[in-house]
């Protein structure tokens, strides 16, 4: 038996394509679909949405996103969290959030769900800051920690329970501690 290549969509292809659950991604010319999130996943992006937004949104700062759809240059992604500035949400003429963030989220966060590879979390946050992005989250529940990323491709691990959070400077109104993430794991 004879098997045909399969043909790769372009990014503009892909985008015609039907949303999927979990979302799917596009990457490097591949179309990626996200796993599964499970229960501590689910935790922390609801609570931390919920933080955030309760430090941020009032005041028309900002606002985080769960599950945003962001393209830009030859990528199509869709992190955890992507948290924007006010003046960067996508708006119609009236004011009402429209569409998709064609740029890279200004602040992205990942959650780490079992089984998924770090490394490729960590490409596709390190590519977001290569093209924008001000700071990328990966938190890992398992181990329960943050490594925090900035434009300058540092990493920082952030594991003590003490240890504040860094955020972006649109964000600071926003303050959080690991040991404050890692509690909504045992609520």
């Amino acid at each position: 038996m004879v098997q045909t290549p399969t043909r790769n969509l372009t990014l503009e292809e892909f985008l015609q394509q039907p949303e999927t659950k979990p979302a799917s991604e596009y990457i490097d010319g591949q179309i990626i679909q996200k796993p599964m999130p499970k229960t501590a996943h689910s935790v922390i992006q609801a609570d931390l949405t919920t933080a955030i937004n309760a430090a941020i949104k009032a005041n028309q700062v900002g606002r985080a996103l769960p599950e945003l759809r962001c393209t830009f240059e030859d990528r199509s992604i869709v992190p955890d969290i992507a948290v924007l500035p006010w003046s960067a949400i996508p708006r119609q003429e009236d004011g009402k959030v429209a569409g998709e963030l064609h740029h890279a989220p200004d602040w992205m966060i990942e959650i780490l769900s079992p089984r998924q590879n770090q490394t490729k979390v960590v490409k596709k946050i390190m590519y977001a800051l290569a093209h924008g992005t001000q700071m990328g989250w990966l938190i890992d529940p398992e181990e329960e920690c943050v490594f925090a990323y900035t434009p300058d491709l540092r990493a920082v691990l952030y594991e003590a329970s003490d240890a504040q959070l860094p955020v972006p400077e649109f964000a600071t109104a926003f303050q959080l501690t690991v040991g404050e993430l890692v509690a909504w794991l045992y609520e």
